[in-house]
Protein backbone atom coordinates (compact mmCIF):
# COMPACT_ATOMS: atom_id res chain seq x y z
CA UNK A 1 0.00 0.00 0.00
CA UNK A 2 2.90 2.38 0.79
CA UNK A 3 6.22 2.31 -1.03
CA UNK A 4 9.42 3.64 0.52
CA UNK A 5 8.94 6.76 -1.58
CA UNK A 6 5.38 7.17 -0.28
CA UNK A 7 6.65 6.98 3.30
CA UNK A 8 9.44 9.44 2.56
CA UNK A 9 6.94 11.86 1.00
CA UNK A 10 4.88 11.61 4.19
CA UNK A 11 7.75 11.95 6.67
CA UNK A 12 9.91 14.75 5.21
CA UNK A 13 7.16 17.44 4.95
CA UNK A 14 5.87 16.57 8.43
CA UNK A 15 9.37 16.93 9.89
CA UNK A 16 9.86 20.30 8.19
CA UNK A 17 6.44 21.46 9.40
CA UNK A 18 7.21 20.46 13.01
CA UNK A 19 10.57 22.21 12.81
CA UNK A 20 8.92 25.40 11.56
CA UNK A 21 6.32 25.29 14.35
CA UNK A 22 9.09 25.04 16.92
CA UNK A 23 11.12 27.79 15.25
CA UNK A 24 8.26 30.29 15.04
CA UNK A 25 7.43 29.72 18.71
CA UNK A 26 11.00 30.60 19.65
CA UNK A 27 10.89 33.60 17.29
CA UNK A 28 7.71 34.93 18.95
CA UNK A 29 9.31 34.84 22.39
CA UNK A 30 12.58 36.31 21.10
CA UNK A 31 10.93 39.25 19.31
CA UNK A 32 8.57 40.20 22.15
CA UNK A 33 11.53 40.15 24.56
CA UNK A 34 12.62 43.44 22.94
CA UNK A 35 9.36 45.11 24.03
CA UNK A 36 9.14 44.97 27.84
CA UNK A 37 9.23 42.49 30.70
CA UNK A 38 5.48 42.96 31.19
CA UNK A 39 4.81 42.03 27.55
CA UNK A 40 7.07 38.97 27.77
CA UNK A 41 5.35 37.85 30.97
CA UNK A 42 1.87 38.43 29.52
CA UNK A 43 2.61 36.48 26.33
CA UNK A 44 4.22 33.66 28.31
CA UNK A 45 1.30 33.31 30.73
CA UNK A 46 -1.40 33.33 28.05
CA UNK A 47 0.60 30.96 25.84
CA UNK A 48 0.51 28.35 28.60
CA UNK A 49 -3.30 28.57 28.58
CA UNK A 50 -3.55 28.60 24.77
CA UNK A 51 -1.42 25.46 24.62
CA UNK A 52 -4.18 23.50 26.36
CA UNK A 53 -6.69 24.63 23.71
CA UNK A 54 -4.28 23.77 20.91
CA UNK A 55 -3.95 20.23 22.27
CA UNK A 56 -7.74 19.90 22.38
CA UNK A 57 -8.05 20.88 18.71
CA UNK A 58 -5.20 18.52 17.86
CA UNK A 59 -7.03 15.68 19.61
CA UNK A 60 -10.20 16.46 17.65
CA UNK A 61 -8.40 16.53 14.30
CA UNK A 62 -6.54 13.33 15.17
CA UNK A 63 -9.87 11.58 15.77
CA UNK A 64 -11.05 12.73 12.37
CA UNK A 65 -7.80 11.65 10.71
CA UNK A 66 -8.20 8.08 12.03
CA UNK A 67 -11.75 7.74 10.68
CA UNK A 68 -10.89 9.36 7.33
CA UNK A 69 -7.82 7.11 6.93
CA UNK A 70 -9.82 3.97 7.67
CA UNK A 71 -12.52 4.88 5.13
CA UNK A 72 -9.80 5.57 2.55
CA UNK A 73 -8.33 2.14 3.29
CA UNK A 74 -11.73 0.53 2.78
CA UNK A 75 -12.02 2.31 -0.63
CA UNK A 76 -15.13 4.17 0.59
CA UNK A 77 -14.15 7.64 -0.63
CA UNK A 78 -17.68 8.98 -0.23
CA UNK A 79 -17.71 8.14 3.50
CA UNK A 80 -14.16 9.50 3.84
CA UNK A 81 -15.28 12.80 2.28
CA UNK A 82 -18.35 12.94 4.49
CA UNK A 83 -16.18 12.30 7.57
CA UNK A 84 -13.90 15.15 6.53
CA UNK A 85 -16.89 17.48 6.11
CA UNK A 86 -18.24 16.51 9.52
CA UNK A 87 -14.81 17.10 11.08
CA UNK A 88 -14.71 20.61 9.61
CA UNK A 89 -18.24 21.31 10.85
CA UNK A 90 -17.75 20.11 14.42
CA UNK A 91 -14.30 21.77 14.66
CA UNK A 92 -15.79 25.10 13.59
CA UNK A 93 -18.75 24.84 15.98
CA UNK A 94 -16.73 23.79 19.04
CA UNK A 95 -13.92 26.32 18.49
CA UNK A 96 -16.37 29.18 17.88
CA UNK A 97 -18.30 28.42 21.07
CA UNK A 98 -15.06 28.17 23.08
CA UNK A 99 -13.74 31.43 21.61
CA UNK A 100 -17.01 33.23 22.40
CA UNK A 101 -16.98 32.04 26.02
CA UNK A 102 -13.35 33.06 26.50
CA UNK A 103 -14.00 36.51 25.02
CA UNK A 104 -17.02 37.12 27.24
CA UNK A 105 -15.34 35.91 30.45
CA UNK A 106 -11.71 36.78 29.65
CA UNK A 107 -11.22 39.14 32.61
CA UNK A 108 -12.59 36.65 35.13
CA UNK A 109 -10.62 33.85 33.48
CA UNK A 110 -7.32 35.69 33.71
CA UNK A 111 -7.90 36.56 37.38
CA UNK A 112 -8.78 32.92 38.10
CA UNK A 113 -5.69 31.57 36.31
CA UNK A 114 -3.06 34.11 37.33
CA UNK A 115 -4.44 35.85 40.42
CA UNK A 116 -3.43 39.39 41.29
CA UNK A 117 -0.55 40.03 38.91
CA UNK A 118 0.88 43.48 38.21
CA UNK A 119 -1.37 45.83 36.24
CA UNK A 120 0.94 46.13 33.20
CA UNK A 121 1.32 42.34 32.99
CA UNK A 122 -2.46 41.91 33.23
CA UNK A 123 -2.92 44.48 30.46
CA UNK A 124 -0.51 42.51 28.25
CA UNK A 125 -2.37 39.28 29.09
CA UNK A 126 -5.75 40.77 28.16
CA UNK A 127 -4.46 42.21 24.89
CA UNK A 128 -2.74 38.98 23.83
CA UNK A 129 -5.62 36.74 24.93
CA UNK A 130 -8.24 38.86 23.13
CA UNK A 131 -6.47 38.71 19.77
CA UNK A 132 -5.28 35.09 19.92
CA UNK A 133 -8.76 33.93 20.98
CA UNK A 134 -10.15 35.42 17.76
CA UNK A 135 -7.78 33.10 15.90
CA UNK A 136 -8.95 29.89 17.59
CA UNK A 137 -11.72 29.00 15.08
CA UNK A 138 -9.26 29.47 12.22
CA UNK A 139 -6.72 27.26 13.99
CA UNK A 140 -9.35 24.54 14.40
CA UNK A 141 -10.39 24.87 10.75
CA UNK A 142 -6.75 24.56 9.67
CA UNK A 143 -6.28 21.46 11.87
CA UNK A 144 -9.35 19.83 10.28
CA UNK A 145 -8.00 20.49 6.78
CA UNK A 146 -4.52 19.32 7.77
CA UNK A 147 -6.03 16.06 9.07
CA UNK A 148 -7.63 15.45 5.66
CA UNK A 149 -4.43 16.30 3.78
CA UNK A 150 -2.35 13.96 5.94
CA UNK A 151 -4.91 11.17 5.66
CA UNK A 152 -4.62 11.20 1.87
CA UNK A 153 -0.82 11.53 2.02
CA UNK A 154 -0.63 15.18 0.91
CA UNK A 155 1.64 16.36 3.73
CA UNK A 156 3.46 18.65 1.30
CA UNK A 157 0.33 20.84 1.21
CA UNK A 158 0.38 21.60 4.93
CA UNK A 159 4.17 21.99 4.81
CA UNK A 160 3.96 24.66 2.09
CA UNK A 161 1.15 26.47 3.90
CA UNK A 162 3.16 26.34 7.11
CA UNK A 163 6.22 27.84 5.42
CA UNK A 164 4.27 30.82 4.09
CA UNK A 165 2.33 31.29 7.34
CA UNK A 166 5.49 31.24 9.45
CA UNK A 167 7.19 33.81 7.22
CA UNK A 168 4.15 36.07 7.60
CA UNK A 169 4.18 35.50 11.35
CA UNK A 170 7.88 36.28 11.87
CA UNK A 171 7.87 39.35 9.59
CA UNK A 172 4.64 40.53 11.20
CA UNK A 173 6.13 40.15 14.68
CA UNK A 174 9.09 42.33 13.72
CA UNK A 175 6.81 45.00 12.24
CA UNK A 176 4.41 44.88 15.20
CA UNK A 177 7.13 45.16 17.86
CA UNK A 178 9.95 47.15 16.26
CA UNK A 179 8.04 49.44 13.86
CA UNK A 180 4.54 49.86 15.31
CA UNK A 181 5.64 49.46 18.97
CA UNK A 182 2.48 47.47 19.79
CA UNK A 183 3.99 45.25 22.50
CA UNK A 184 2.12 42.00 23.15
CA UNK A 185 -0.47 42.89 20.50
CA UNK A 186 2.40 43.20 18.01
CA UNK A 187 3.02 39.45 18.14
CA UNK A 188 -0.67 38.53 18.50
CA UNK A 189 -1.99 40.14 15.30
CA UNK A 190 0.49 38.32 13.01
CA UNK A 191 -0.59 35.03 14.62
CA UNK A 192 -4.23 35.84 13.86
CA UNK A 193 -3.45 36.86 10.27
CA UNK A 194 -1.30 33.78 9.59
CA UNK A 195 -3.96 31.44 11.02
CA UNK A 196 -6.71 33.06 8.94
CA UNK A 197 -4.66 32.69 5.76
CA UNK A 198 -3.62 29.11 6.65
CA UNK A 199 -7.22 28.09 7.29
CA UNK A 200 -8.35 29.68 4.02
CA UNK A 201 -5.58 28.06 1.97
CA UNK A 202 -6.03 24.54 3.35
CA UNK A 203 -9.82 24.73 3.19
CA UNK A 204 -9.71 25.91 -0.43
CA UNK A 205 -7.44 22.98 -1.30
CA UNK A 206 -9.73 20.50 0.47
CA UNK A 207 -12.72 21.75 -1.56
CA UNK A 208 -10.96 21.08 -4.89
CA UNK A 209 -13.07 18.78 -7.08
CA UNK A 210 -9.96 17.03 -8.42
CA UNK A 211 -9.32 15.49 -5.00
CA UNK A 212 -10.71 11.95 -4.62
CA UNK A 213 -11.45 12.71 -0.96
CA UNK A 214 -12.56 16.30 -0.38
CA UNK A 215 -14.91 18.68 1.35
CA UNK A 216 -18.45 18.90 0.00
CA UNK A 217 -20.69 21.74 1.15
CA UNK A 218 -23.57 19.37 1.86
CA UNK A 219 -21.38 17.26 4.17
CA UNK A 220 -20.10 20.34 6.00
CA UNK A 221 -23.61 21.70 6.63
CA UNK A 222 -25.06 18.31 7.69
CA UNK A 223 -25.18 16.71 11.13
CA UNK A 224 -24.31 13.01 10.93
CA UNK A 225 -24.57 11.62 14.46
CA UNK A 226 -23.08 8.22 13.61
CA UNK A 227 -19.97 9.71 12.01
CA UNK A 228 -19.53 12.30 14.75
CA UNK A 229 -19.76 9.54 17.35
CA UNK A 230 -16.91 7.70 15.63
CA UNK A 231 -14.76 10.83 15.43
CA UNK A 232 -15.42 11.82 19.05
CA UNK A 233 -14.81 8.23 20.15
CA UNK A 234 -11.17 8.78 19.17
CA UNK A 235 -10.95 12.48 19.98
CA UNK A 236 -12.33 12.49 23.53
CA UNK A 237 -9.96 9.88 25.04
CA UNK A 238 -7.07 11.56 23.24
CA UNK A 239 -8.17 14.94 24.59
CA UNK A 240 -8.45 13.65 28.15
CA UNK A 241 -5.00 12.08 27.85
CA UNK A 242 -3.48 15.34 26.59
CA UNK A 243 -5.27 17.31 29.31
CA UNK A 244 -3.86 15.14 32.10
CA UNK A 245 -0.41 15.37 30.55
CA UNK A 246 -0.61 19.19 30.58
CA UNK A 247 -1.76 19.26 34.20
CA UNK A 248 1.16 17.06 35.26
CA UNK A 249 3.47 19.29 33.23
CA UNK A 250 2.25 22.28 35.26
CA UNK A 251 2.80 20.31 38.48
CA UNK A 252 6.37 19.48 37.43
CA UNK A 253 7.01 23.16 36.63
CA UNK A 254 5.86 24.05 40.15
CA UNK A 255 8.21 21.38 41.51
CA UNK A 256 11.16 22.76 39.56
CA UNK A 257 10.45 26.21 41.01
CA UNK A 258 11.49 24.81 44.41
CA UNK A 259 15.02 23.89 43.33
CA UNK A 260 16.73 27.29 43.23
CA UNK A 261 17.61 29.88 40.62
CA UNK A 262 20.37 28.14 38.68
CA UNK A 263 18.40 24.89 38.39
CA UNK A 264 15.30 26.77 37.20
CA UNK A 265 17.41 28.56 34.58
CA UNK A 266 19.06 25.31 33.48
CA UNK A 267 15.69 23.59 33.22
CA UNK A 268 14.31 26.44 31.09
CA UNK A 269 17.17 26.21 28.58
CA UNK A 270 17.02 22.40 28.60
CA UNK A 271 13.29 22.41 27.86
CA UNK A 272 13.88 24.49 24.73
CA UNK A 273 16.44 21.93 23.56
CA UNK A 274 14.10 19.05 24.52
CA UNK A 275 11.46 20.61 22.27
CA UNK A 276 13.94 20.55 19.41
CA UNK A 277 14.79 16.91 20.17
CA UNK A 278 11.10 15.89 20.16
CA UNK A 279 10.48 17.01 16.57
CA UNK A 280 11.21 13.64 14.95
CA UNK A 281 8.83 11.71 17.20
CA UNK A 282 6.08 14.29 16.72
CA UNK A 283 6.54 14.20 12.94
CA UNK A 284 6.26 10.40 12.82
CA UNK A 285 3.00 10.22 14.81
CA UNK A 286 0.69 11.32 11.92
CA UNK A 287 2.51 8.89 9.62
CA UNK A 288 1.39 6.00 11.84
CA UNK A 289 -2.17 7.39 11.81
CA UNK A 290 -2.33 7.52 8.01
CA UNK A 291 -0.59 4.22 7.27
CA UNK A 292 -2.06 2.02 10.00
CA UNK A 293 -5.48 3.65 9.64
CA UNK A 294 -5.63 2.81 5.93
CA UNK A 295 -4.42 -0.76 6.53
CA UNK A 296 -7.07 -1.36 9.19
CA UNK A 297 -9.75 0.28 7.04
CA UNK A 298 -8.87 -2.21 4.30
CA UNK A 299 -9.13 -5.06 6.83
CA UNK A 300 -5.53 -6.06 6.02
CA UNK A 301 -4.09 -7.14 9.39
CA UNK A 302 -0.96 -8.57 7.77
CA UNK A 303 -0.19 -5.24 6.09
CA UNK A 304 -0.79 -3.40 9.39
CA UNK A 305 1.69 -5.70 11.16
CA UNK A 306 4.19 -5.24 8.34
CA UNK A 307 3.98 -1.46 8.47
CA UNK A 308 4.05 -1.38 12.26
CA UNK A 309 7.41 -3.15 12.14
CA UNK A 310 8.69 -1.01 9.30
CA UNK A 311 7.61 2.29 10.86
CA UNK A 312 9.03 1.23 14.23
CA UNK A 313 12.43 0.63 12.63
CA UNK A 314 12.34 3.90 10.66
CA UNK A 315 11.22 5.91 13.68
CA UNK A 316 13.84 4.38 15.97
CA UNK A 317 16.72 5.00 13.54
CA UNK A 318 15.66 8.55 12.70
CA UNK A 319 14.94 9.37 16.33
CA UNK A 320 18.34 8.13 17.56
CA UNK A 321 20.17 10.04 14.81
CA UNK A 322 18.20 13.24 15.42
CA UNK A 323 18.59 13.13 19.20
CA UNK A 324 22.31 12.47 18.81
CA UNK A 325 22.60 15.48 16.49
CA UNK A 326 20.69 17.73 18.90
CA UNK A 327 22.93 16.64 21.78
CA UNK A 328 26.02 17.30 19.64
CA UNK A 329 24.98 20.93 19.07
CA UNK A 330 23.86 21.48 22.68
CA UNK A 331 27.27 22.82 23.86
CA UNK A 332 27.09 25.42 21.08
CA UNK A 333 23.58 26.46 22.14
CA UNK A 334 24.55 26.59 25.81
CA UNK A 335 27.66 28.64 25.10
CA UNK A 336 25.51 31.60 24.02
CA UNK A 337 22.96 31.24 26.83
CA UNK A 338 23.00 33.98 29.48
CA UNK A 339 23.20 31.55 32.43
CA UNK A 340 25.89 30.69 34.95
CA UNK A 341 28.66 28.13 34.21
CA UNK A 342 27.10 25.85 36.84
CA UNK A 343 23.74 26.03 35.05
CA UNK A 344 25.37 25.41 31.66
CA UNK A 345 26.94 22.19 32.92
CA UNK A 346 23.59 21.10 34.32
CA UNK A 347 21.91 21.72 30.94
CA UNK A 348 24.35 19.30 29.27
CA UNK A 349 23.42 16.54 31.75
CA UNK A 350 19.70 17.23 31.42
CA UNK A 351 19.83 17.08 27.62
CA UNK A 352 21.94 13.90 27.73
CA UNK A 353 19.40 12.12 29.97
CA UNK A 354 16.43 13.30 27.95
CA UNK A 355 17.89 12.56 24.52
CA UNK A 356 19.01 9.03 25.37
CA UNK A 357 15.52 8.03 26.44
CA UNK A 358 13.73 10.23 23.91
CA UNK A 359 15.74 8.61 21.14
CA UNK A 360 15.34 5.02 22.29
CA UNK A 361 11.97 4.96 24.09
CA UNK A 362 9.76 7.69 22.60
CA UNK A 363 9.39 5.93 19.22
CA UNK A 364 7.43 3.25 21.10
CA UNK A 365 5.95 5.38 23.90
CA UNK A 366 4.68 8.11 21.56
CA UNK A 367 4.64 7.33 17.84
CA UNK A 368 3.70 3.66 18.23
CA UNK A 369 0.83 4.72 20.49
CA UNK A 370 -0.58 6.75 17.60
CA UNK A 371 -0.58 3.61 15.48
CA UNK A 372 -2.52 1.70 18.12
CA UNK A 373 -5.07 4.53 18.29
CA UNK A 374 -5.39 4.45 14.49
CA UNK A 375 -6.28 0.76 14.80
CA UNK A 376 -9.04 1.66 17.27
CA UNK A 377 -7.22 0.67 20.48
CA UNK A 378 -8.05 4.02 22.05
CA UNK A 379 -9.21 3.23 25.60
CA UNK A 380 -6.17 1.06 26.33
CA UNK A 381 -3.67 3.69 25.16
CA UNK A 382 -5.52 6.40 27.10
CA UNK A 383 -5.61 4.34 30.30
CA UNK A 384 -1.93 3.44 30.07
CA UNK A 385 -0.87 7.00 29.26
CA UNK A 386 -2.89 8.63 32.04
CA UNK A 387 -1.87 6.03 34.62
CA UNK A 388 1.84 6.30 33.81
CA UNK A 389 1.76 10.09 33.55
CA UNK A 390 0.62 10.18 37.17
CA UNK A 391 2.07 6.96 38.65
CA UNK A 392 5.43 7.10 36.88
CA UNK A 393 6.18 10.61 35.58
CA UNK A 394 4.81 12.53 38.57
CA UNK A 395 5.67 9.97 41.26
CA UNK A 396 9.26 9.27 40.21
CA UNK A 397 9.94 12.94 39.53
CA UNK A 398 8.85 13.72 43.10
CA UNK A 399 10.76 10.72 44.46
CA UNK A 400 14.08 11.54 42.82
CA UNK A 401 13.71 15.30 42.56
CA UNK A 402 12.28 16.18 45.98
CA UNK A 403 12.64 13.29 48.40
CA UNK A 404 16.09 12.11 47.28
CA UNK A 405 17.26 15.65 46.59
CA UNK A 406 18.36 15.18 42.97
CA UNK A 407 16.63 18.38 41.86
CA UNK A 408 15.94 18.83 38.15
CA UNK A 409 18.06 15.78 37.36
CA UNK A 410 15.53 13.74 39.30
CA UNK A 411 12.65 15.24 37.32
CA UNK A 412 14.40 14.34 34.05
CA UNK A 413 14.91 10.77 35.28
CA UNK A 414 11.26 10.50 36.35
CA UNK A 415 10.06 11.64 32.93
CA UNK A 416 12.38 9.11 31.27
CA UNK A 417 11.05 6.24 33.40
CA UNK A 418 7.55 7.10 32.17
CA UNK A 419 8.72 6.76 28.55
CA UNK A 420 10.41 3.41 29.20
CA UNK A 421 7.37 1.89 30.92
CA UNK A 422 4.94 3.24 28.32
CA UNK A 423 7.07 2.09 25.41
CA UNK A 424 7.42 -1.42 26.87
CA UNK A 425 3.66 -1.73 27.46
CA UNK A 426 2.77 -0.51 23.96
CA UNK A 427 5.28 -2.92 22.40
CA UNK A 428 3.76 -5.78 24.35
CA UNK A 429 0.28 -4.65 23.24
CA UNK A 430 1.45 -4.64 19.63
CA UNK A 431 2.79 -8.19 19.89
CA UNK A 432 -0.36 -9.43 21.64
CA UNK A 433 -2.44 -8.58 18.53
CA UNK A 434 -5.31 -7.40 20.74
CA UNK A 435 -5.37 -4.15 18.76
CA UNK A 436 -6.63 -6.11 15.74
CA UNK A 437 -10.00 -6.80 17.41
CA UNK A 438 -11.36 -3.26 17.09
CA UNK A 439 -13.62 -2.06 14.31
CA UNK A 440 -14.20 1.67 13.91
CA UNK A 441 -16.09 1.78 10.61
Amino acid sequence: MFTNRDLRDLIVPLFIEQFLLMFVSIADTFVVSFSSEADVSGVSLVTSFNTVLIFLFTALSSGGAVIISQYIGSKNKKAASRSAGQLLMVSTVISTIMAALILVFRTQLLRLLFGKIEADVMAACESYLLITTLSLPFLAIYDAGAALCRSVGKTNVTMNVSIVANIINVVGNCVGVFVLKMGAAGVAWPSLISRVLSAAAVTAYCFRKQNPVRYCLGDVLAWDSSLLKKVMGIALPNGVENGVHQLVKVALSSMVALFGTYQIAANGVAQSIWSLASIMGLAMAPVYTTVIGQCMGAGDIDAANLYFKKLNRITLVLSVLWNAFVFAITPLIVRYSAISPEAKELVIWLVLINNIFNGLAYPFAGSLGNGLRAAGDVKFTMTVSITLTIAARLFFSALFGLWLGWGVIGVAVGMSIDLVFRGAIFLRRLKSQKWTRFQLI
